[in-house]
């Protein structure tokens, strides 16, 4: 099962998301690669892959390479990104992969979505023992005025979103992980370079309002571009930057 929210707005907006979601720091992706032991000869799945923002990073490692994606739509703009990566359907919970055959799995911005003591059961029936699996979120950084004026226009969208109050959501999420050994976690930070329009689309492409009726998400974008134009920080300004926090952990089959 795929949350309702997800699978209406990711497949409804898959090339929103690809063009406006930020990537990942090179710090958190190397700090990640070494954690995973990536290297050429071993085979690591990304899951709940997207379009493919983290998959792209994982390729220069040399690793094999696929992709896990329940959501159509990501899984095509995956392929066309990527054409030489295999991609499959499947979900955290139920992963078209055999037992004990992967060296690691990497979770990019899609933990907060799974059932997180059935995704940490289906972790270790796929991992080889002394396997591994990474997590990476770009988490909101809430420190710049306009920025935060932005995401609390989000809030009232996403009063239900499962990544509410992220901190508190993470830690009790890895408490569920049976079979895996301590949890190590570091903090980076990135800034997103984009344009008024961008950041408007990056709004676009988050779940809660790719889900929402037209109406109701012309309203919410709308806001956004008030505060944009308004604002003293952004008004007239061709090039704005969105900070995010980059929290990565990583645990190992026992």
């Amino acid at each position: 099962m795929v949350h309702e929210v997800a699978q209406r707005g990711f497949g409804r907006e898959a090339d929103v998301y690809e063009r406006s979601r930020p990537s990942y720091p090179p710090q958190a992706v190397a700090w990640l690669v070494d954690r995973l032991r990536l290297r050429p000869g071993a085979v690591v799945a990304d899951l709940a892959a997207g379009t493919g923002k983290f998959t792209a990073l994982l390729l220069p490692t040399g690793a094999s390479v696929v992709g896990i994606e329940p959501v159509e739509g990501m899984r095509r703009v995956l392929r066309q990104k990527l054409p030489t990566v295999p991609v499959v359907a499947g979900t955290a919970e139920a992963m078209p992969i055999k037992s004990s055959s992967l060296d690691a799995v990497s979770v990019a911005q899609a933990f907060h979505w799974f059932d997180a003591e059935k995704a940490f059961v289906e972790l270790a029936r796929v991992l080889r023992p002394g396997g591994r699996v990474g997590f990476a979120w770009n988490a909101r950084d809430r420190s710049v005025d306009w920025v935060d004026g932005v995401w609390a226009i989000m809030d009232e969208v996403e009063r239900r979103a499962p990544w509410r109050d992220h901190d508190n959501w993470r830690d009790a999420a890895f408490g569920q992980r049976r079979h895996f050994g301590p949890l190590e976690s570091e903090s980076f930070r990135h800034e997103h370079v984009t344009t008024p329009a961008g950041v408007v689309e990056r709004i676009l492409g988050v779940s809660h309002v790719a889900a929402l009726p037209a109406p109701e998400q012309q309203a919410v974008l709308d806001k956004v571009r008030r505060l944009l134009d308004e604002h003293p920080d952004t008004r007239g300004r061709p090039e704005l930057g969105i900070p995010y926090r980059v929290d990565c952990s990583w645990t190992e089959r026992r």
